[in-house]
């Protein structure tokens, strides 16, 4: 056993579990872009032959860079990890380059978008979809505290990442939408220029986003001493939360041999149900919305394409514990605050 992985294996991780997060993180280390990011959807867990090695060695300088289905803030953690875990200053470096790119990367108002460099169309927006700048936010936010795994790394950048997290806190708030004056909660993506709620692919459409929505609040609820913008910004999304449930209804699977997959979805009703939420609501109505590949938006699941139907996450209990438990804790700290000091 190599000694970097036995010391390792001595704070407590098996050999073979240190050894396989080496593996991963020279895997990552293949796949950095010249950027310093990198791309989404290769399997970090994959050992790479040489005919792989190579290959990943003539995309290096590939302008597909992303945050898009977490990509590269999940590489940069993976290996500040590797790096705390064996000391090999080629996971540092890189790790470091990882962060550099996410600080250039992001827009002068705050916002990420979801591909950097030279983003076109959807790519260029501030992105929330899948939690993408959220998951950049929480990255900026623990190399500034120094939290683990960054304690050993980035001391020179934890300034940079204060002060980009600050401004994605601000753009955050520049985008959360107001409908007749309240605040309600976020699109899954923003223009880049004007803040305002924009559609991604065809049945992404510009929306209220009861998915995406709860990982934003759930990042402003960590801010230790937040402002009272923050606190109208967290207190007008829970209430939309509250008003815009869905009761009495279920998703369920049903087996039906005729379709491609053998299974359809369908909503059923069931009084003693938890409540849900829709992934995407009308902006002006706040009624659920549905959508196939035509963008036509519809008002119930069943009204969809079958490929849509069960291929994309449409109705869910996302904000359920956001609601029993995050906002509570929450609500109790700033009461508790108040009482520590002095303030009404």
């Amino acid at each position: 056993m190599p000694q970097d992985v036995r010391d390792a294996a001595e704070g407590g991780a098996t050999a073979d579990e240190v050894a396989e997060q080496l593996r991963v993180a020279e895997t990552i280390l293949s796949y950095q872009r010249a950027t310093g990011g990198w791309p989404k959807n290769y399997d970090r867990a994959e050992p790479l032959t040489e005919l792989q090695l190579r290959a990943a060695e003539g995309d290096r300088d590939k302008n597909d860079a992303t945050i898009d289905n977490s990509a590269t803030y999940t590489e940069v953690r993976l290996l500040a990890a590797a790096y705390q875990a064996a000391h090999d200053d080629r996971f540092r470096v890189a790790a470091l380059k990882g962060i550099e790119y996410l600080l250039r990367a992001q827009y002068t108002n705050g916002g990420w978008p979801q591909r950097f460099p030279a983003a076109e169309g959807y790519a260029r927006y501030i992105t929330f979809n899948d939690n993408a700048m959220i998951g950049v936010l929480k990255l900026m936010h623990d190399v500034a505290a120094g939290n683990d795994p960054f304690s050993l790394i980035a001391s020179e950048l934890r300034e940079p990442c204060r002060q980009a997290e600050l401004r994605g806190v601000e753009c955050i708030l520049k985008c959360q939408v107001r409908v007749d004056g309240r605040l309600t909660v976020w699109c899954a993506q923003h223009h880049h220029e004007t803040f305002a709620p924009e559609r991604a692919r065809a049945y992404e459409l510009a929306s209220l986003s009861g998915a995406e929505s709860v990982g934003i609040v759930r990042f402003l609820i960590q801010i230790e001493a937040p402002g009272p913008d923050v606190v109208a910004a967290i207190e007008g999304a829970t209430r939309w939360f509250e008003e815009s449930k869905l009761t009495g209804i279920r998703v369920v699977e049903v087996k039906d041999a005729a379709t491609a997959k053998g299974y359809d979805k369908i909503v059923v009703s069931d009084a003693g149900a938890p409540p849900m939420w829709a992934r995407f609501y009308d902006i002006q109505t706040n009624q659920p919305i549905f959508c196939s590949r035509d963008g036509v938006p519809r008002r119930a699941l069943a009204d969809i394409s079958y490929e849509r139907r069960t291929g994309y996450s449409w109705l869910g209990y996302y904000a359920a514990s956001l609601l029993d438990v995050d906002l509570p804790a929450w609500k109790r700290r700033i009461a508790a605050s108040k009482v520590s000091t002095g303030k009404p």
